[in-house]
Order: C-alpha cells, then sequence, then structure tokens
C-alpha cells in the first residue's frame, strides 16, 4: 500500500473540535483534557488526512474505565492489542460512519485480525488516551507546539514523509517505522525546547 499524504486542510482544525465535542461527550464522568496532535495539527504540514487526538485523563486507573465508555460508541473501534506494549495508553480509531463500523468487531485483541487496508480507508481519527502529563503526553503536545513554531523543522519532515509515502508498505505502521529514528530525534529537540520555551512562559 501507498500512504496517501494531503496538503494542509483548512477544515481538519473543525474537524477536531466536533470531535472533542463528542468525545467530551462520551468521557464526561472523567473530565479529561483532549488536544488535537499529530500532523494535522500543524497549520501547512502535509498529513494523512487523519486527526490524530490526545486523551488526558488523571490517573492509570482511569485508562480501563475510558476504554469502556467507548462501547455504546459503534464507530470507534478500540485496538486493544496495542496495550501490552503500549500499557500506558489505550488506542481507539474512529470511523468515518456507524454503518462502516458494524462490519467490524469493536475491539481487536490480535493484530492479525485487523483488516489495515479496508479500516485505513475508512479512518476519521485515531484517539490515544494517556494520563496527562506524563512522558507519552508530554512529548506529543511539544512536537506539535515545536513544529508550529519551526517552518525549517516542518519542511524537513514533510520532505520526509512525502519521500517515504511514494514507496510500497504492507501498512501504515511500517511507514510509521520507517520515520521512527528521524521523528524520535526531533523530538529530543522539541522537548529540550518546550521545557525552556514552558520555563520562560
Amino acid at each position: 500500500m501507498k500512504i496517501h499524504l494531503s496538503y494542509y486542510q483548512a477544515a481538519w482544525p473543525d474537524q477536531f473540535e466536533a470531535l472533542k465535542t463528542e468525545l467530551q461527550h462520551i468521557l464526561r464522568p472523567l473530565h479529561p483534557a483532549i488536544e488535537h496532535i499529530g500532523s494535522t495539527a500543524v497549520p501547512g504540514l502535509a498529513a494523512k488526512p487523519i486527526i490524530d487526538i490526545a486523551v488526558g485523563l488523571h490517573n492509570a486507573d482511569q485508562l480501563d474505565i475510558a476504554a469502556s465508555c467507548f462501547q455504546p460508541y459503534s464507530a470507534y473501534i478500540y485496538y486493544k492489542v496495542f496495550n501490552r506494549s503500549m500499557p500506558q495508553r489505550r488506542l481507539f480509531v474512529r470511523l468515518q460512519s456507524d454503518t462502516q463500523a458494524a462490519a467490524y468487531p469493536a475491539v481487536f485483541d490480535t493484530e492479525e485480525e485487523i483488516p489495515h487496508e479496508a479500516i485505513n480507508a475508512q479512518r476519521l481519527a485515531h484517539i490515544h488516551i494517556w494520563v496527562r502529563d506524563t512522558p507519552d503526553w508530554i512529548r506529543h503536545i511539544a512536537l506539535r507546539d515545536y513544529l508550529i513554531a519551526h517552518d525549517t523543522e516542518k519542511t524537513a519532515y514533510e520532505t520526509l514523509k512525502q519521500t517515504l509515502a511514494i514507496q510500497e508498505w504492507p501498512h501504515g505502521m511500517a511507514y510509521n517505522q520507517a520515520k521512527d529514528t528521524f521523528v524520535k530525534a526531533m523530538e529530543q529537540r522539541a522537548l529540550a525546547w518546550y521545557r525552556t520555551h514552558k520555563t520562560e512562559a
């Protein structure tokens, strides 16, 4: 499969706000923080047209409570399989409609079950649930803010993504792995900048 990148779309912030309202309703007992992250949160940056959302909880005891809150909402699919490799996160995919989601299990317990190509074509958003202000939460917020503030870094990242996007990949995770070294180095620069920026603020 090839990765479909889109030029930055002015509609992405509005899509995030609509999803944020939906998530605030679903997770209302937990009163989470909800942030737009990833490339669609960076004005001017080309991206896969999938909205990445960080949900920040108050403590780790709420992770599984949050996951259970999605059960009545069929448009969300729980990628429970990744709890084993990332126990500090709960990952959901929001499909574009309930009708599309009805074709799939509500929960994927093994990666072999996931029809990556079919689901990738129907995704609207990824919902990443962490405890707020943990390292995972901070690095995603830091990277977003760093890219917004540094056009040279944004351009370099976009160039890498465009180069990789024209290659064939077995699934999106392989594409993400190909970016991993570059992104990890950029995250370290972003974190150093973010800590300084927060201190000065």
